[in-house]
């Protein structure tokens, strides 16, 4: 094991959509990178060609949110290839199809509730074991993507999946005081309406959705990187245990 000399990323979800324009962003700011992917490594290996072309070191590892056991395999991997991690952003997720509640399956929601919330959890945790200065880290931020359907609740769509990320939110506000004195800084974003191949494996929401945003269109992933590269950045030191909303207003 070599410890960079440049700070660290790790992205999960980071072969598509939000994940990989963060992973673009923080590439651009100097960070060396860990990028996850699920299922697509043609995809996450270009990413990765698109952060090294900033200069940034990254390594691409294989991790199944839905296999909890994959989360310390991808810490190990952190750990070899380099040494240190300065920056956690929790991004992968699932997004199931729109239905209502007492459809729901035990399969649907065990997975919704273990990629979306265990699986960030315990990567939280992974995070806090190798950053926290009560365990001889040098500090770090945590950034958990959340969404807005934490509060608008999603009805007659997606009740477990707002469900799941109303657990993040909670997450992110708890943790960020329990490690506050630890160097450790724990925030969160609320994406909205985003322009990503999640939203738009449900073929018309963001045209039947978009209408309803204040700015009146629906957002980039690019915007929401741009405030991921602030919120780990020195000019938000002093903001932990909030989460921002990312969403034209709605």
């Amino acid at each position: 094991m070599t410890t960079s000399e440049r700070p660290v990323a790790l992205v999960t979800g980071g072969s598509r959509g939000i994940g990989a324009a963060i992973a673009r962003a923080l590439a651009a700011a100097g960070y060396d990178l860990l990028l996850t992917y699920a299922a697509n490594a043609p995809a996450a290996d270009a990413v990765a060609a698109d952060c090294a072309s900033f200069g940034a070191n990254t390594v691409v590892q294989q991790a199944d949110a839905a296999a909890l056991g994959s989360v310390e395999r991808v810490f190990a991997a952190l750990d070899e290839g380099f040494g240190r991690l300065d920056v956690l952003v929790n991004n992968a997720g699932v997004l199931p199809d729109a239905a209502r509640t007492e459809t729901f399956s035990a399969e649907r929601v065990s997975r919704v509730l273990t990629v979306n919330t265990a699986a960030v959890v315990l990567c939280a945790g992974a995070a806090v074991r190798r950053m926290s200065t009560a365990h001889g880290g040098g500090g770090g931020v945590i950034i958990n993507i959340s969404s807005r359907a934490a509060e608008l609740g999603g009805a007659g769509e997606f009740v477990d999946y707002a469900m799941s990320k109303a657990a993040v939110d909670i997450m992110t506000r708890a943790l960020a005081n329990e490690v506050a004195r630890e160097g450790i800084r724990v925030l969160g974003i609320r994406p909205g309406l985003i322009d990503t191949d999640m939203n738009a494996a449900h073929p018309g929401r963001l045209d039947r959705l978009g209408p309803s945003i204040p700015l009146g269109r629906v957002g980039t992933a690019e915007e929401v990187a741009q405030v991921v590269g602030w919120l780990v950045s020195p000019a938000a030191s002093y903001l932990t245990g909030i989460t921002i909303d990312v969403s034209g207003g709605r």
